[in-house]
């Protein structure tokens, strides 16, 4: 069974570089406290490495 991660924007995308509001886009994240449900995969831990200041993760 594969392990899931719960990633919820908290803060906002405004004045921070493209690459970082590109990573948050492609994740799914729009608006803050938007919470959206991934598989655990090495492309999403990149990505999450990338904005992890702009997010929180948690393990379901």
């Amino acid at each position: 069974m594969s392990k899931k991660l719960e990633i919820t924007l908290k803060r906002s995308v405004i004045g921070k570089k493209e690459g970082q509001i590109k990573t948050a886009q492609t994740l799914g994240l729009k608006k803050v406290n938007d919470i959206v449900v991934r598989e655990d995969s090495p492309a999403v831990r990149g990505m999450l490495n990338k904005i992890s200041h702009m997010v929180t993760v948690k393990e379901i």
